[in-house]
């Protein structure tokens, strides 16, 4: 079995990754992350092969900078790469601040995954997924692929339309200020003594159903909502949309309009920090040097396992691949039937089971105001997918259906937006400014 690694990301996620594969899923397996630095080449290839040896497992870790021979046979590929750095994002953030005094400008839209900022977002990881799938049609067509990049619907249908299975792992409502978790804790108990369904879109997600020793608490939940115990967005949302939002709620308002109380964060957290790179490549070392087994290496190996995210995308790969049975939430995928108010090619949120690899259909019925916002959403997600290919008629169609435009000029949107495709154009090549 051959796994691909792909993305910027992929190094903060090795540890947890290597672990998930060689320890709790017992899979000997080449695995191959691309990686364009050759100082940190070694530093991945040491620590990988120093986890494989602890192992027992015959596998292998190689680290390289020719895609071509890390995509060539691989059974799946896992995707955790982000063309937003946050360069890109202050200066798009910039570019939306008015500097005349009749240009008040659009902060409000300098978001990550929603709105114009978001649009952006996605035609620059729309560049690199592009450029990606077309690999992989040379080398591994048959690939599953695991999404870990955001915007998470919109790269989840770029590989989709392009023929991948394709699975995405982002931001877990499961955790957080609004999470599973924070709720359970409010009611009193853990997070694990609780079943909770949650469903939506990737960012967008709802709780419909707690239940605890066969009570359902929904009720309860809805209640302290409405009592604003979770929040003004919240309550606001609940009143809305007859659903209690769950996960960070801030991520919700990226993809509606501009709420009067709510400022979008202006240094969102994009990727590692420098400290945080620093300390992990610190700990990889260790392990690369000591070997796993050593107990200097192994706390190392601890320390970076900690710090790791709580998303488990190397679990999902192998119950996929290997034709188990799973039981996993908040899991990106197309539709099809899942939540038959949206569309079956729609990109949506909830939790997945699998007997023996295959999914189970698990019916849910959202709130029909829920419903009609995330076919907004949907549709908006979709098109901007589409667009990042370079179809400039959806991208004039996403701008006239996104929600977190209603109120604006959508002309003087579509200007402004040609504007940073302009700014942006050393990376976005597909989507060239039409000429006048």
């Amino acid at each position: 079995m051959k796994f691909a690694l792909i993305g910027q990301d992929i190094p903060t996620l090795l540890p947890t990754l290597l672990t998930d594969l060689l320890f709790a899923g017992r899979q000997a397996a080449e695995v191959v992350v691309e990686e364009r630095n050759a100082a940190m080449q070694d530093v991945l290839r040491r620590y990988g092969q120093a986890i494989c040896v602890h192992s027992g497992l015959e596998s292998r870790v190689e680290v390289t900078g020719d895609r071509a021979e890390a995509l060539t046979g691989a059974d799946c590929v896992i995707y955790a790469g982000d063309c937003m750095a946050a360069t890109r994002f202050h200066q798009d953030r910039a570019a939306l601040s008015g500097t005349e005094e009749d240009d008040p400008g659009l902060t409000d839209q300098a978001r990550v995954n929603g709105g114009v900022g978001g649009l952006m977002h996605t035609l620059r990881q729309g560049e690199y997924v592009l450029s990606l799938c077309e690999s992989m049609a040379a080398h591994c067509p048959g690939a599953l692929v695991i999404n870990l990049g955001q915007p998470m619907a919109r790269v989840t249908a770029m590989f989709t339309v392009r023929g991948f299975r394709c699975y995405g792992l982002g931001r877990t409502p499961m955790r957080g200020a609004n999470g599973i978790d924070s709720i359970c804790k409010k009611l009193g108990f853990k997070a694990d003594e609780a079943e909770a369904d949650t469903a939506g879109l990737p960012g967008f997600a709802f709780l419909l159903s707690l239940r605890r020793d066969g009570e359902e608490l929904l009720p309860r939940v809805e209640a302290l909502t409405a009592e604003g115990e979770f929040g003004r967005l919240a309550r606001r949302w609940l009143d809305w949309y007859g659903a209690v939002p769950v996960g960070d709620v801030t991520d919700h308002a990226e993809w509606l309009p501009a709420q009067p109380d709510f400022i979008p964060e202006e240094n969102p957290e994009l990727g590692e920090t420098v400290e945080r790179r620093k300390e992990r490549i610190l700990y990889m070392n260790t392990v690369g040097e000591k070997g796993a087994a050593d107990k200097e290496g192994m706390m190392a190996q601890l320390l970076l396992l900690s710090k790791a995210p709580p998303i488990r995308p190397m679990r999902l790969a192998l119950a996929l691949l290997r034709g188990e049975d799973l039981t996993m939430p908040a899991v990106t995928r197309v539709n099809g039937g899942e939540l038959p108010q949206l569309p079956k090619e729609a990109i949506i949120e909830t939790g997945l089971a699998l007997r023996r690899g295959e999914p189970v259909p698990q019916r849910r019925m959202l709130p029909g105001e829920l419903a009609d916002i995330c076919g907004e959403i949907d549709l908006t997600n979709r098109l901007a997918a589409k667009a990042a290919g370079g179809d400039r008629g959806a991208l004039r169609a996403c701008i006239e259906a996104d929600p977190a435009l209603e109120g604006l000029d959508r002309l003087y949107c579509q200007e402004l937006v040609d504007k940073l495709i302009e700014l942006h154009s050393d990376v976005i090549e597909r989507l060239a400014v039409e000429e006048e």
